[in-house]
């Protein structure tokens, strides 16, 4: 009886150990929300993004287009793009654009930086009204931040199409080669071009 008494206690410690275990994790991923971006090189925005608070994580892929299974070497029609998963009891959405408005350059619709192209088109996709109706708000009111009317920013605002993951050595391509990247970073004029822009500025 003893013998059986502890087999049942172990039997409902690891069943209510396994409950917590596939409680919590799907807890947070029913909370989550999910944006796309595109600004230029993947590694940067990625980078950039997925250190903000309430960003749980960020992954470089390919958006836009209609060429199904896109690589790095053929992604005609796709943008470089970054998928966001956040908490939005930590960061809401509309905080969330106004981090990605400061992380490009919102002049250039020819691409980004040192990178040309319509693949580094700078583009807000939207998965539903609500997140469509906030980038427009956002939009308007950097362009009221800037002075400047808002057609003389070039960001497109436009429904979310498939998102298809990256290869995996793009995944934190900055975390797994910081000197390579921290190059590049520093040669395409990311940052000065940024710091030019919008100097000490924060939403």
């Amino acid at each position: 009886m003893i013998t059986m008494n502890k087999i049942l206690r172990r039997l409902l410690l690891t069943c209510m150990l396994l409950q917590l275990l596939i409680f919590f994790p799907l807890q947070v991923f029913a909370e989550s929300e999910e944006a796309i971006f595109a600004g230029g090189c993947f590694w940067c925005l990625e980078h950039d993004l997925e250190k903000l608070d309430g960003v749980i994580f960020a992954e470089s892929g390919y958006s836009g287009g209609d060429l199904p299974n896109p690589t790095y070497e053929n992604h005609n029609g796709h943008k470089e793009v970054v998928k966001v998963s956040f908490d939005p009891d930590i960061i809401s959405y509309k905080d969330l654009l106004n981090k990605y408005w400061i992380n490009i350059d919102p002049f250039d619709n020819q691409g980004q930086f040192c990178d040309r192209g319509d693949s580094y088109k700078p583009v807000i996709f939207t998965s539903n009204k609500e997140q469509e109706s906030d980038a427009k708000e956002i939009q308007k009111n950097i362009s009221a931040a800037l002075n400047i009317p808002a057609d003389q920013l070039k960001v497109d605002i436009v429904d979310s199409k498939i998102f298809w993951s990256a290869e995996n050595y793009h995944q934190d391509f900055a975390v797994k080669n910081p000197l390579k990247y921290n190059f590049y970073r520093k040669s395409c004029g990311r940052d000065n071009r940024l710091k030019k822009l919008w100097g000490e500025y924060k939403f």
